[in-house]
């Protein structure tokens, strides 16, 4: 399963790509748009259903005029609001359905906005969806395109890269990794690229044989990484919270200006575990791997 994750400063631009991942032939169940919103959430779920209705005709093979929606509350970041009619299976939530009210008809009264429904303690959100809460948090906007073809990862990849903040990160070179083990955890050397449909699939085939050896702590080198695209950002994302789950830990360092700010300007420094220098990376996994450095 492909994660590609577009982070947006405003509404109006990820409302643009959400259109264009449609009209490319995205499935509209594999597209999720995430927002703290509320006011956001109401102006997009009724934009986006008139648009997507127009396509019925068109055999993408939507619902005309709806666009689902789910609430949710998550720990230290507040309500939540999902939009999208794959947003509860792929992310794996439980939550409020509000989405029957985001009709595309625009004098549709929105009940639900008034008397917000508020999540119970059982719906609690997923792992990933609380980790990219601080993603949230800065006031970003984001989509979420899950899909198991290559084919559609590819079309979102680009759709999100270009109208997204990662747009202006682009750099190429193929991707390469070596990997060097300390005591109970590995360095990956990583060159080049991590992008969709290569670098991104290298990357998890390399930390799952680590995993089926036993090895949960992984240090990855950016010393030679020019550029991650909105594929390698999910596959990140994707392994920090798969190490995580299994009493693994993941961490970053040496990262290239341009990837160190392109983390920054998405809020997902936030998330993932970054060092300056090899040394200090070490020594945060413990008193074993700063012995075996020393």
């Amino acid at each position: 399963m492909e994660t590609i994750i577009g982070v947006f400063p405003s509404r109006e631009r990820a409302e643009e790509s959400v259109k264009e991942l449609l009209e490319k032939r995205v499935p509209q169940g594999a597209i999720i748009f995430l927002t703290r919103s509320e006011s956001e959430a109401m102006y997009l779920g009724k934009t986006l259903g008139a648009f997507i209705g127009g396509f019925v005709g068109g055999g993408v093979g939507v619902s005309a005029g709806v666009v689902a929606a789910t609430l949710f509350s998550i720990p230290g970041i507040g309500q939540v609001f999902a939009l999208g009619v794959g947003a509860t299976a792929a992310l794996g939530l439980a939550g409020v359905a509000v989405g029957k009210a985001l009709a595309a008809t625009p004098n549709l009264s929105l009940d639900w906005a008034m008397e917000t429904p508020q999540p119970t303690p059982e719906e609690r959100s997923s792992e990933e969806l609380t980790c990219l809460g601080e993603v949230l948090k800065e006031g970003r906007s984001l989509i979420l395109v899950r899909t198991d073809s290559q084919e559609i990862a590819t079309v979102a990849t680009e759709v999100l890269d270009r109208m997204g903040i990662s747009a202006q990160w682009r750099l190429s070179g193929r991707m390469q990794t070596t990997a060097r083990h300390i005591d109970d955890f590995s360095v990956l050397d990583l060159q080049g690229r991590i992008t969709v449909g290569e670098g991104n699939i290298m990357l998890r085939e390399v930390i799952t044989n680590l995993l089926e050896k036993g090895t949960k702590k992984i240090l990855l080198n950016f010393r030679r990484v020019g550029y991650i695209d909105s594929a390698g950002l999910g596959e990140l994302v994707r392994t920090h919270i798969s190490l995580q789950r299994q009493g693994g830990q993941l961490k970053l360092v040496n990262l290239d200006q341009r990837v160190r700010e392109l983390l920054k300007a998405t809020s997902l420094h936030k998330i993932l575990d970054v060092y300056d220098d090899e040394a200090s990376a070490v020594q945060s996994f413990g008193p074993s791997a700063t012995r075996a450095n020393g």
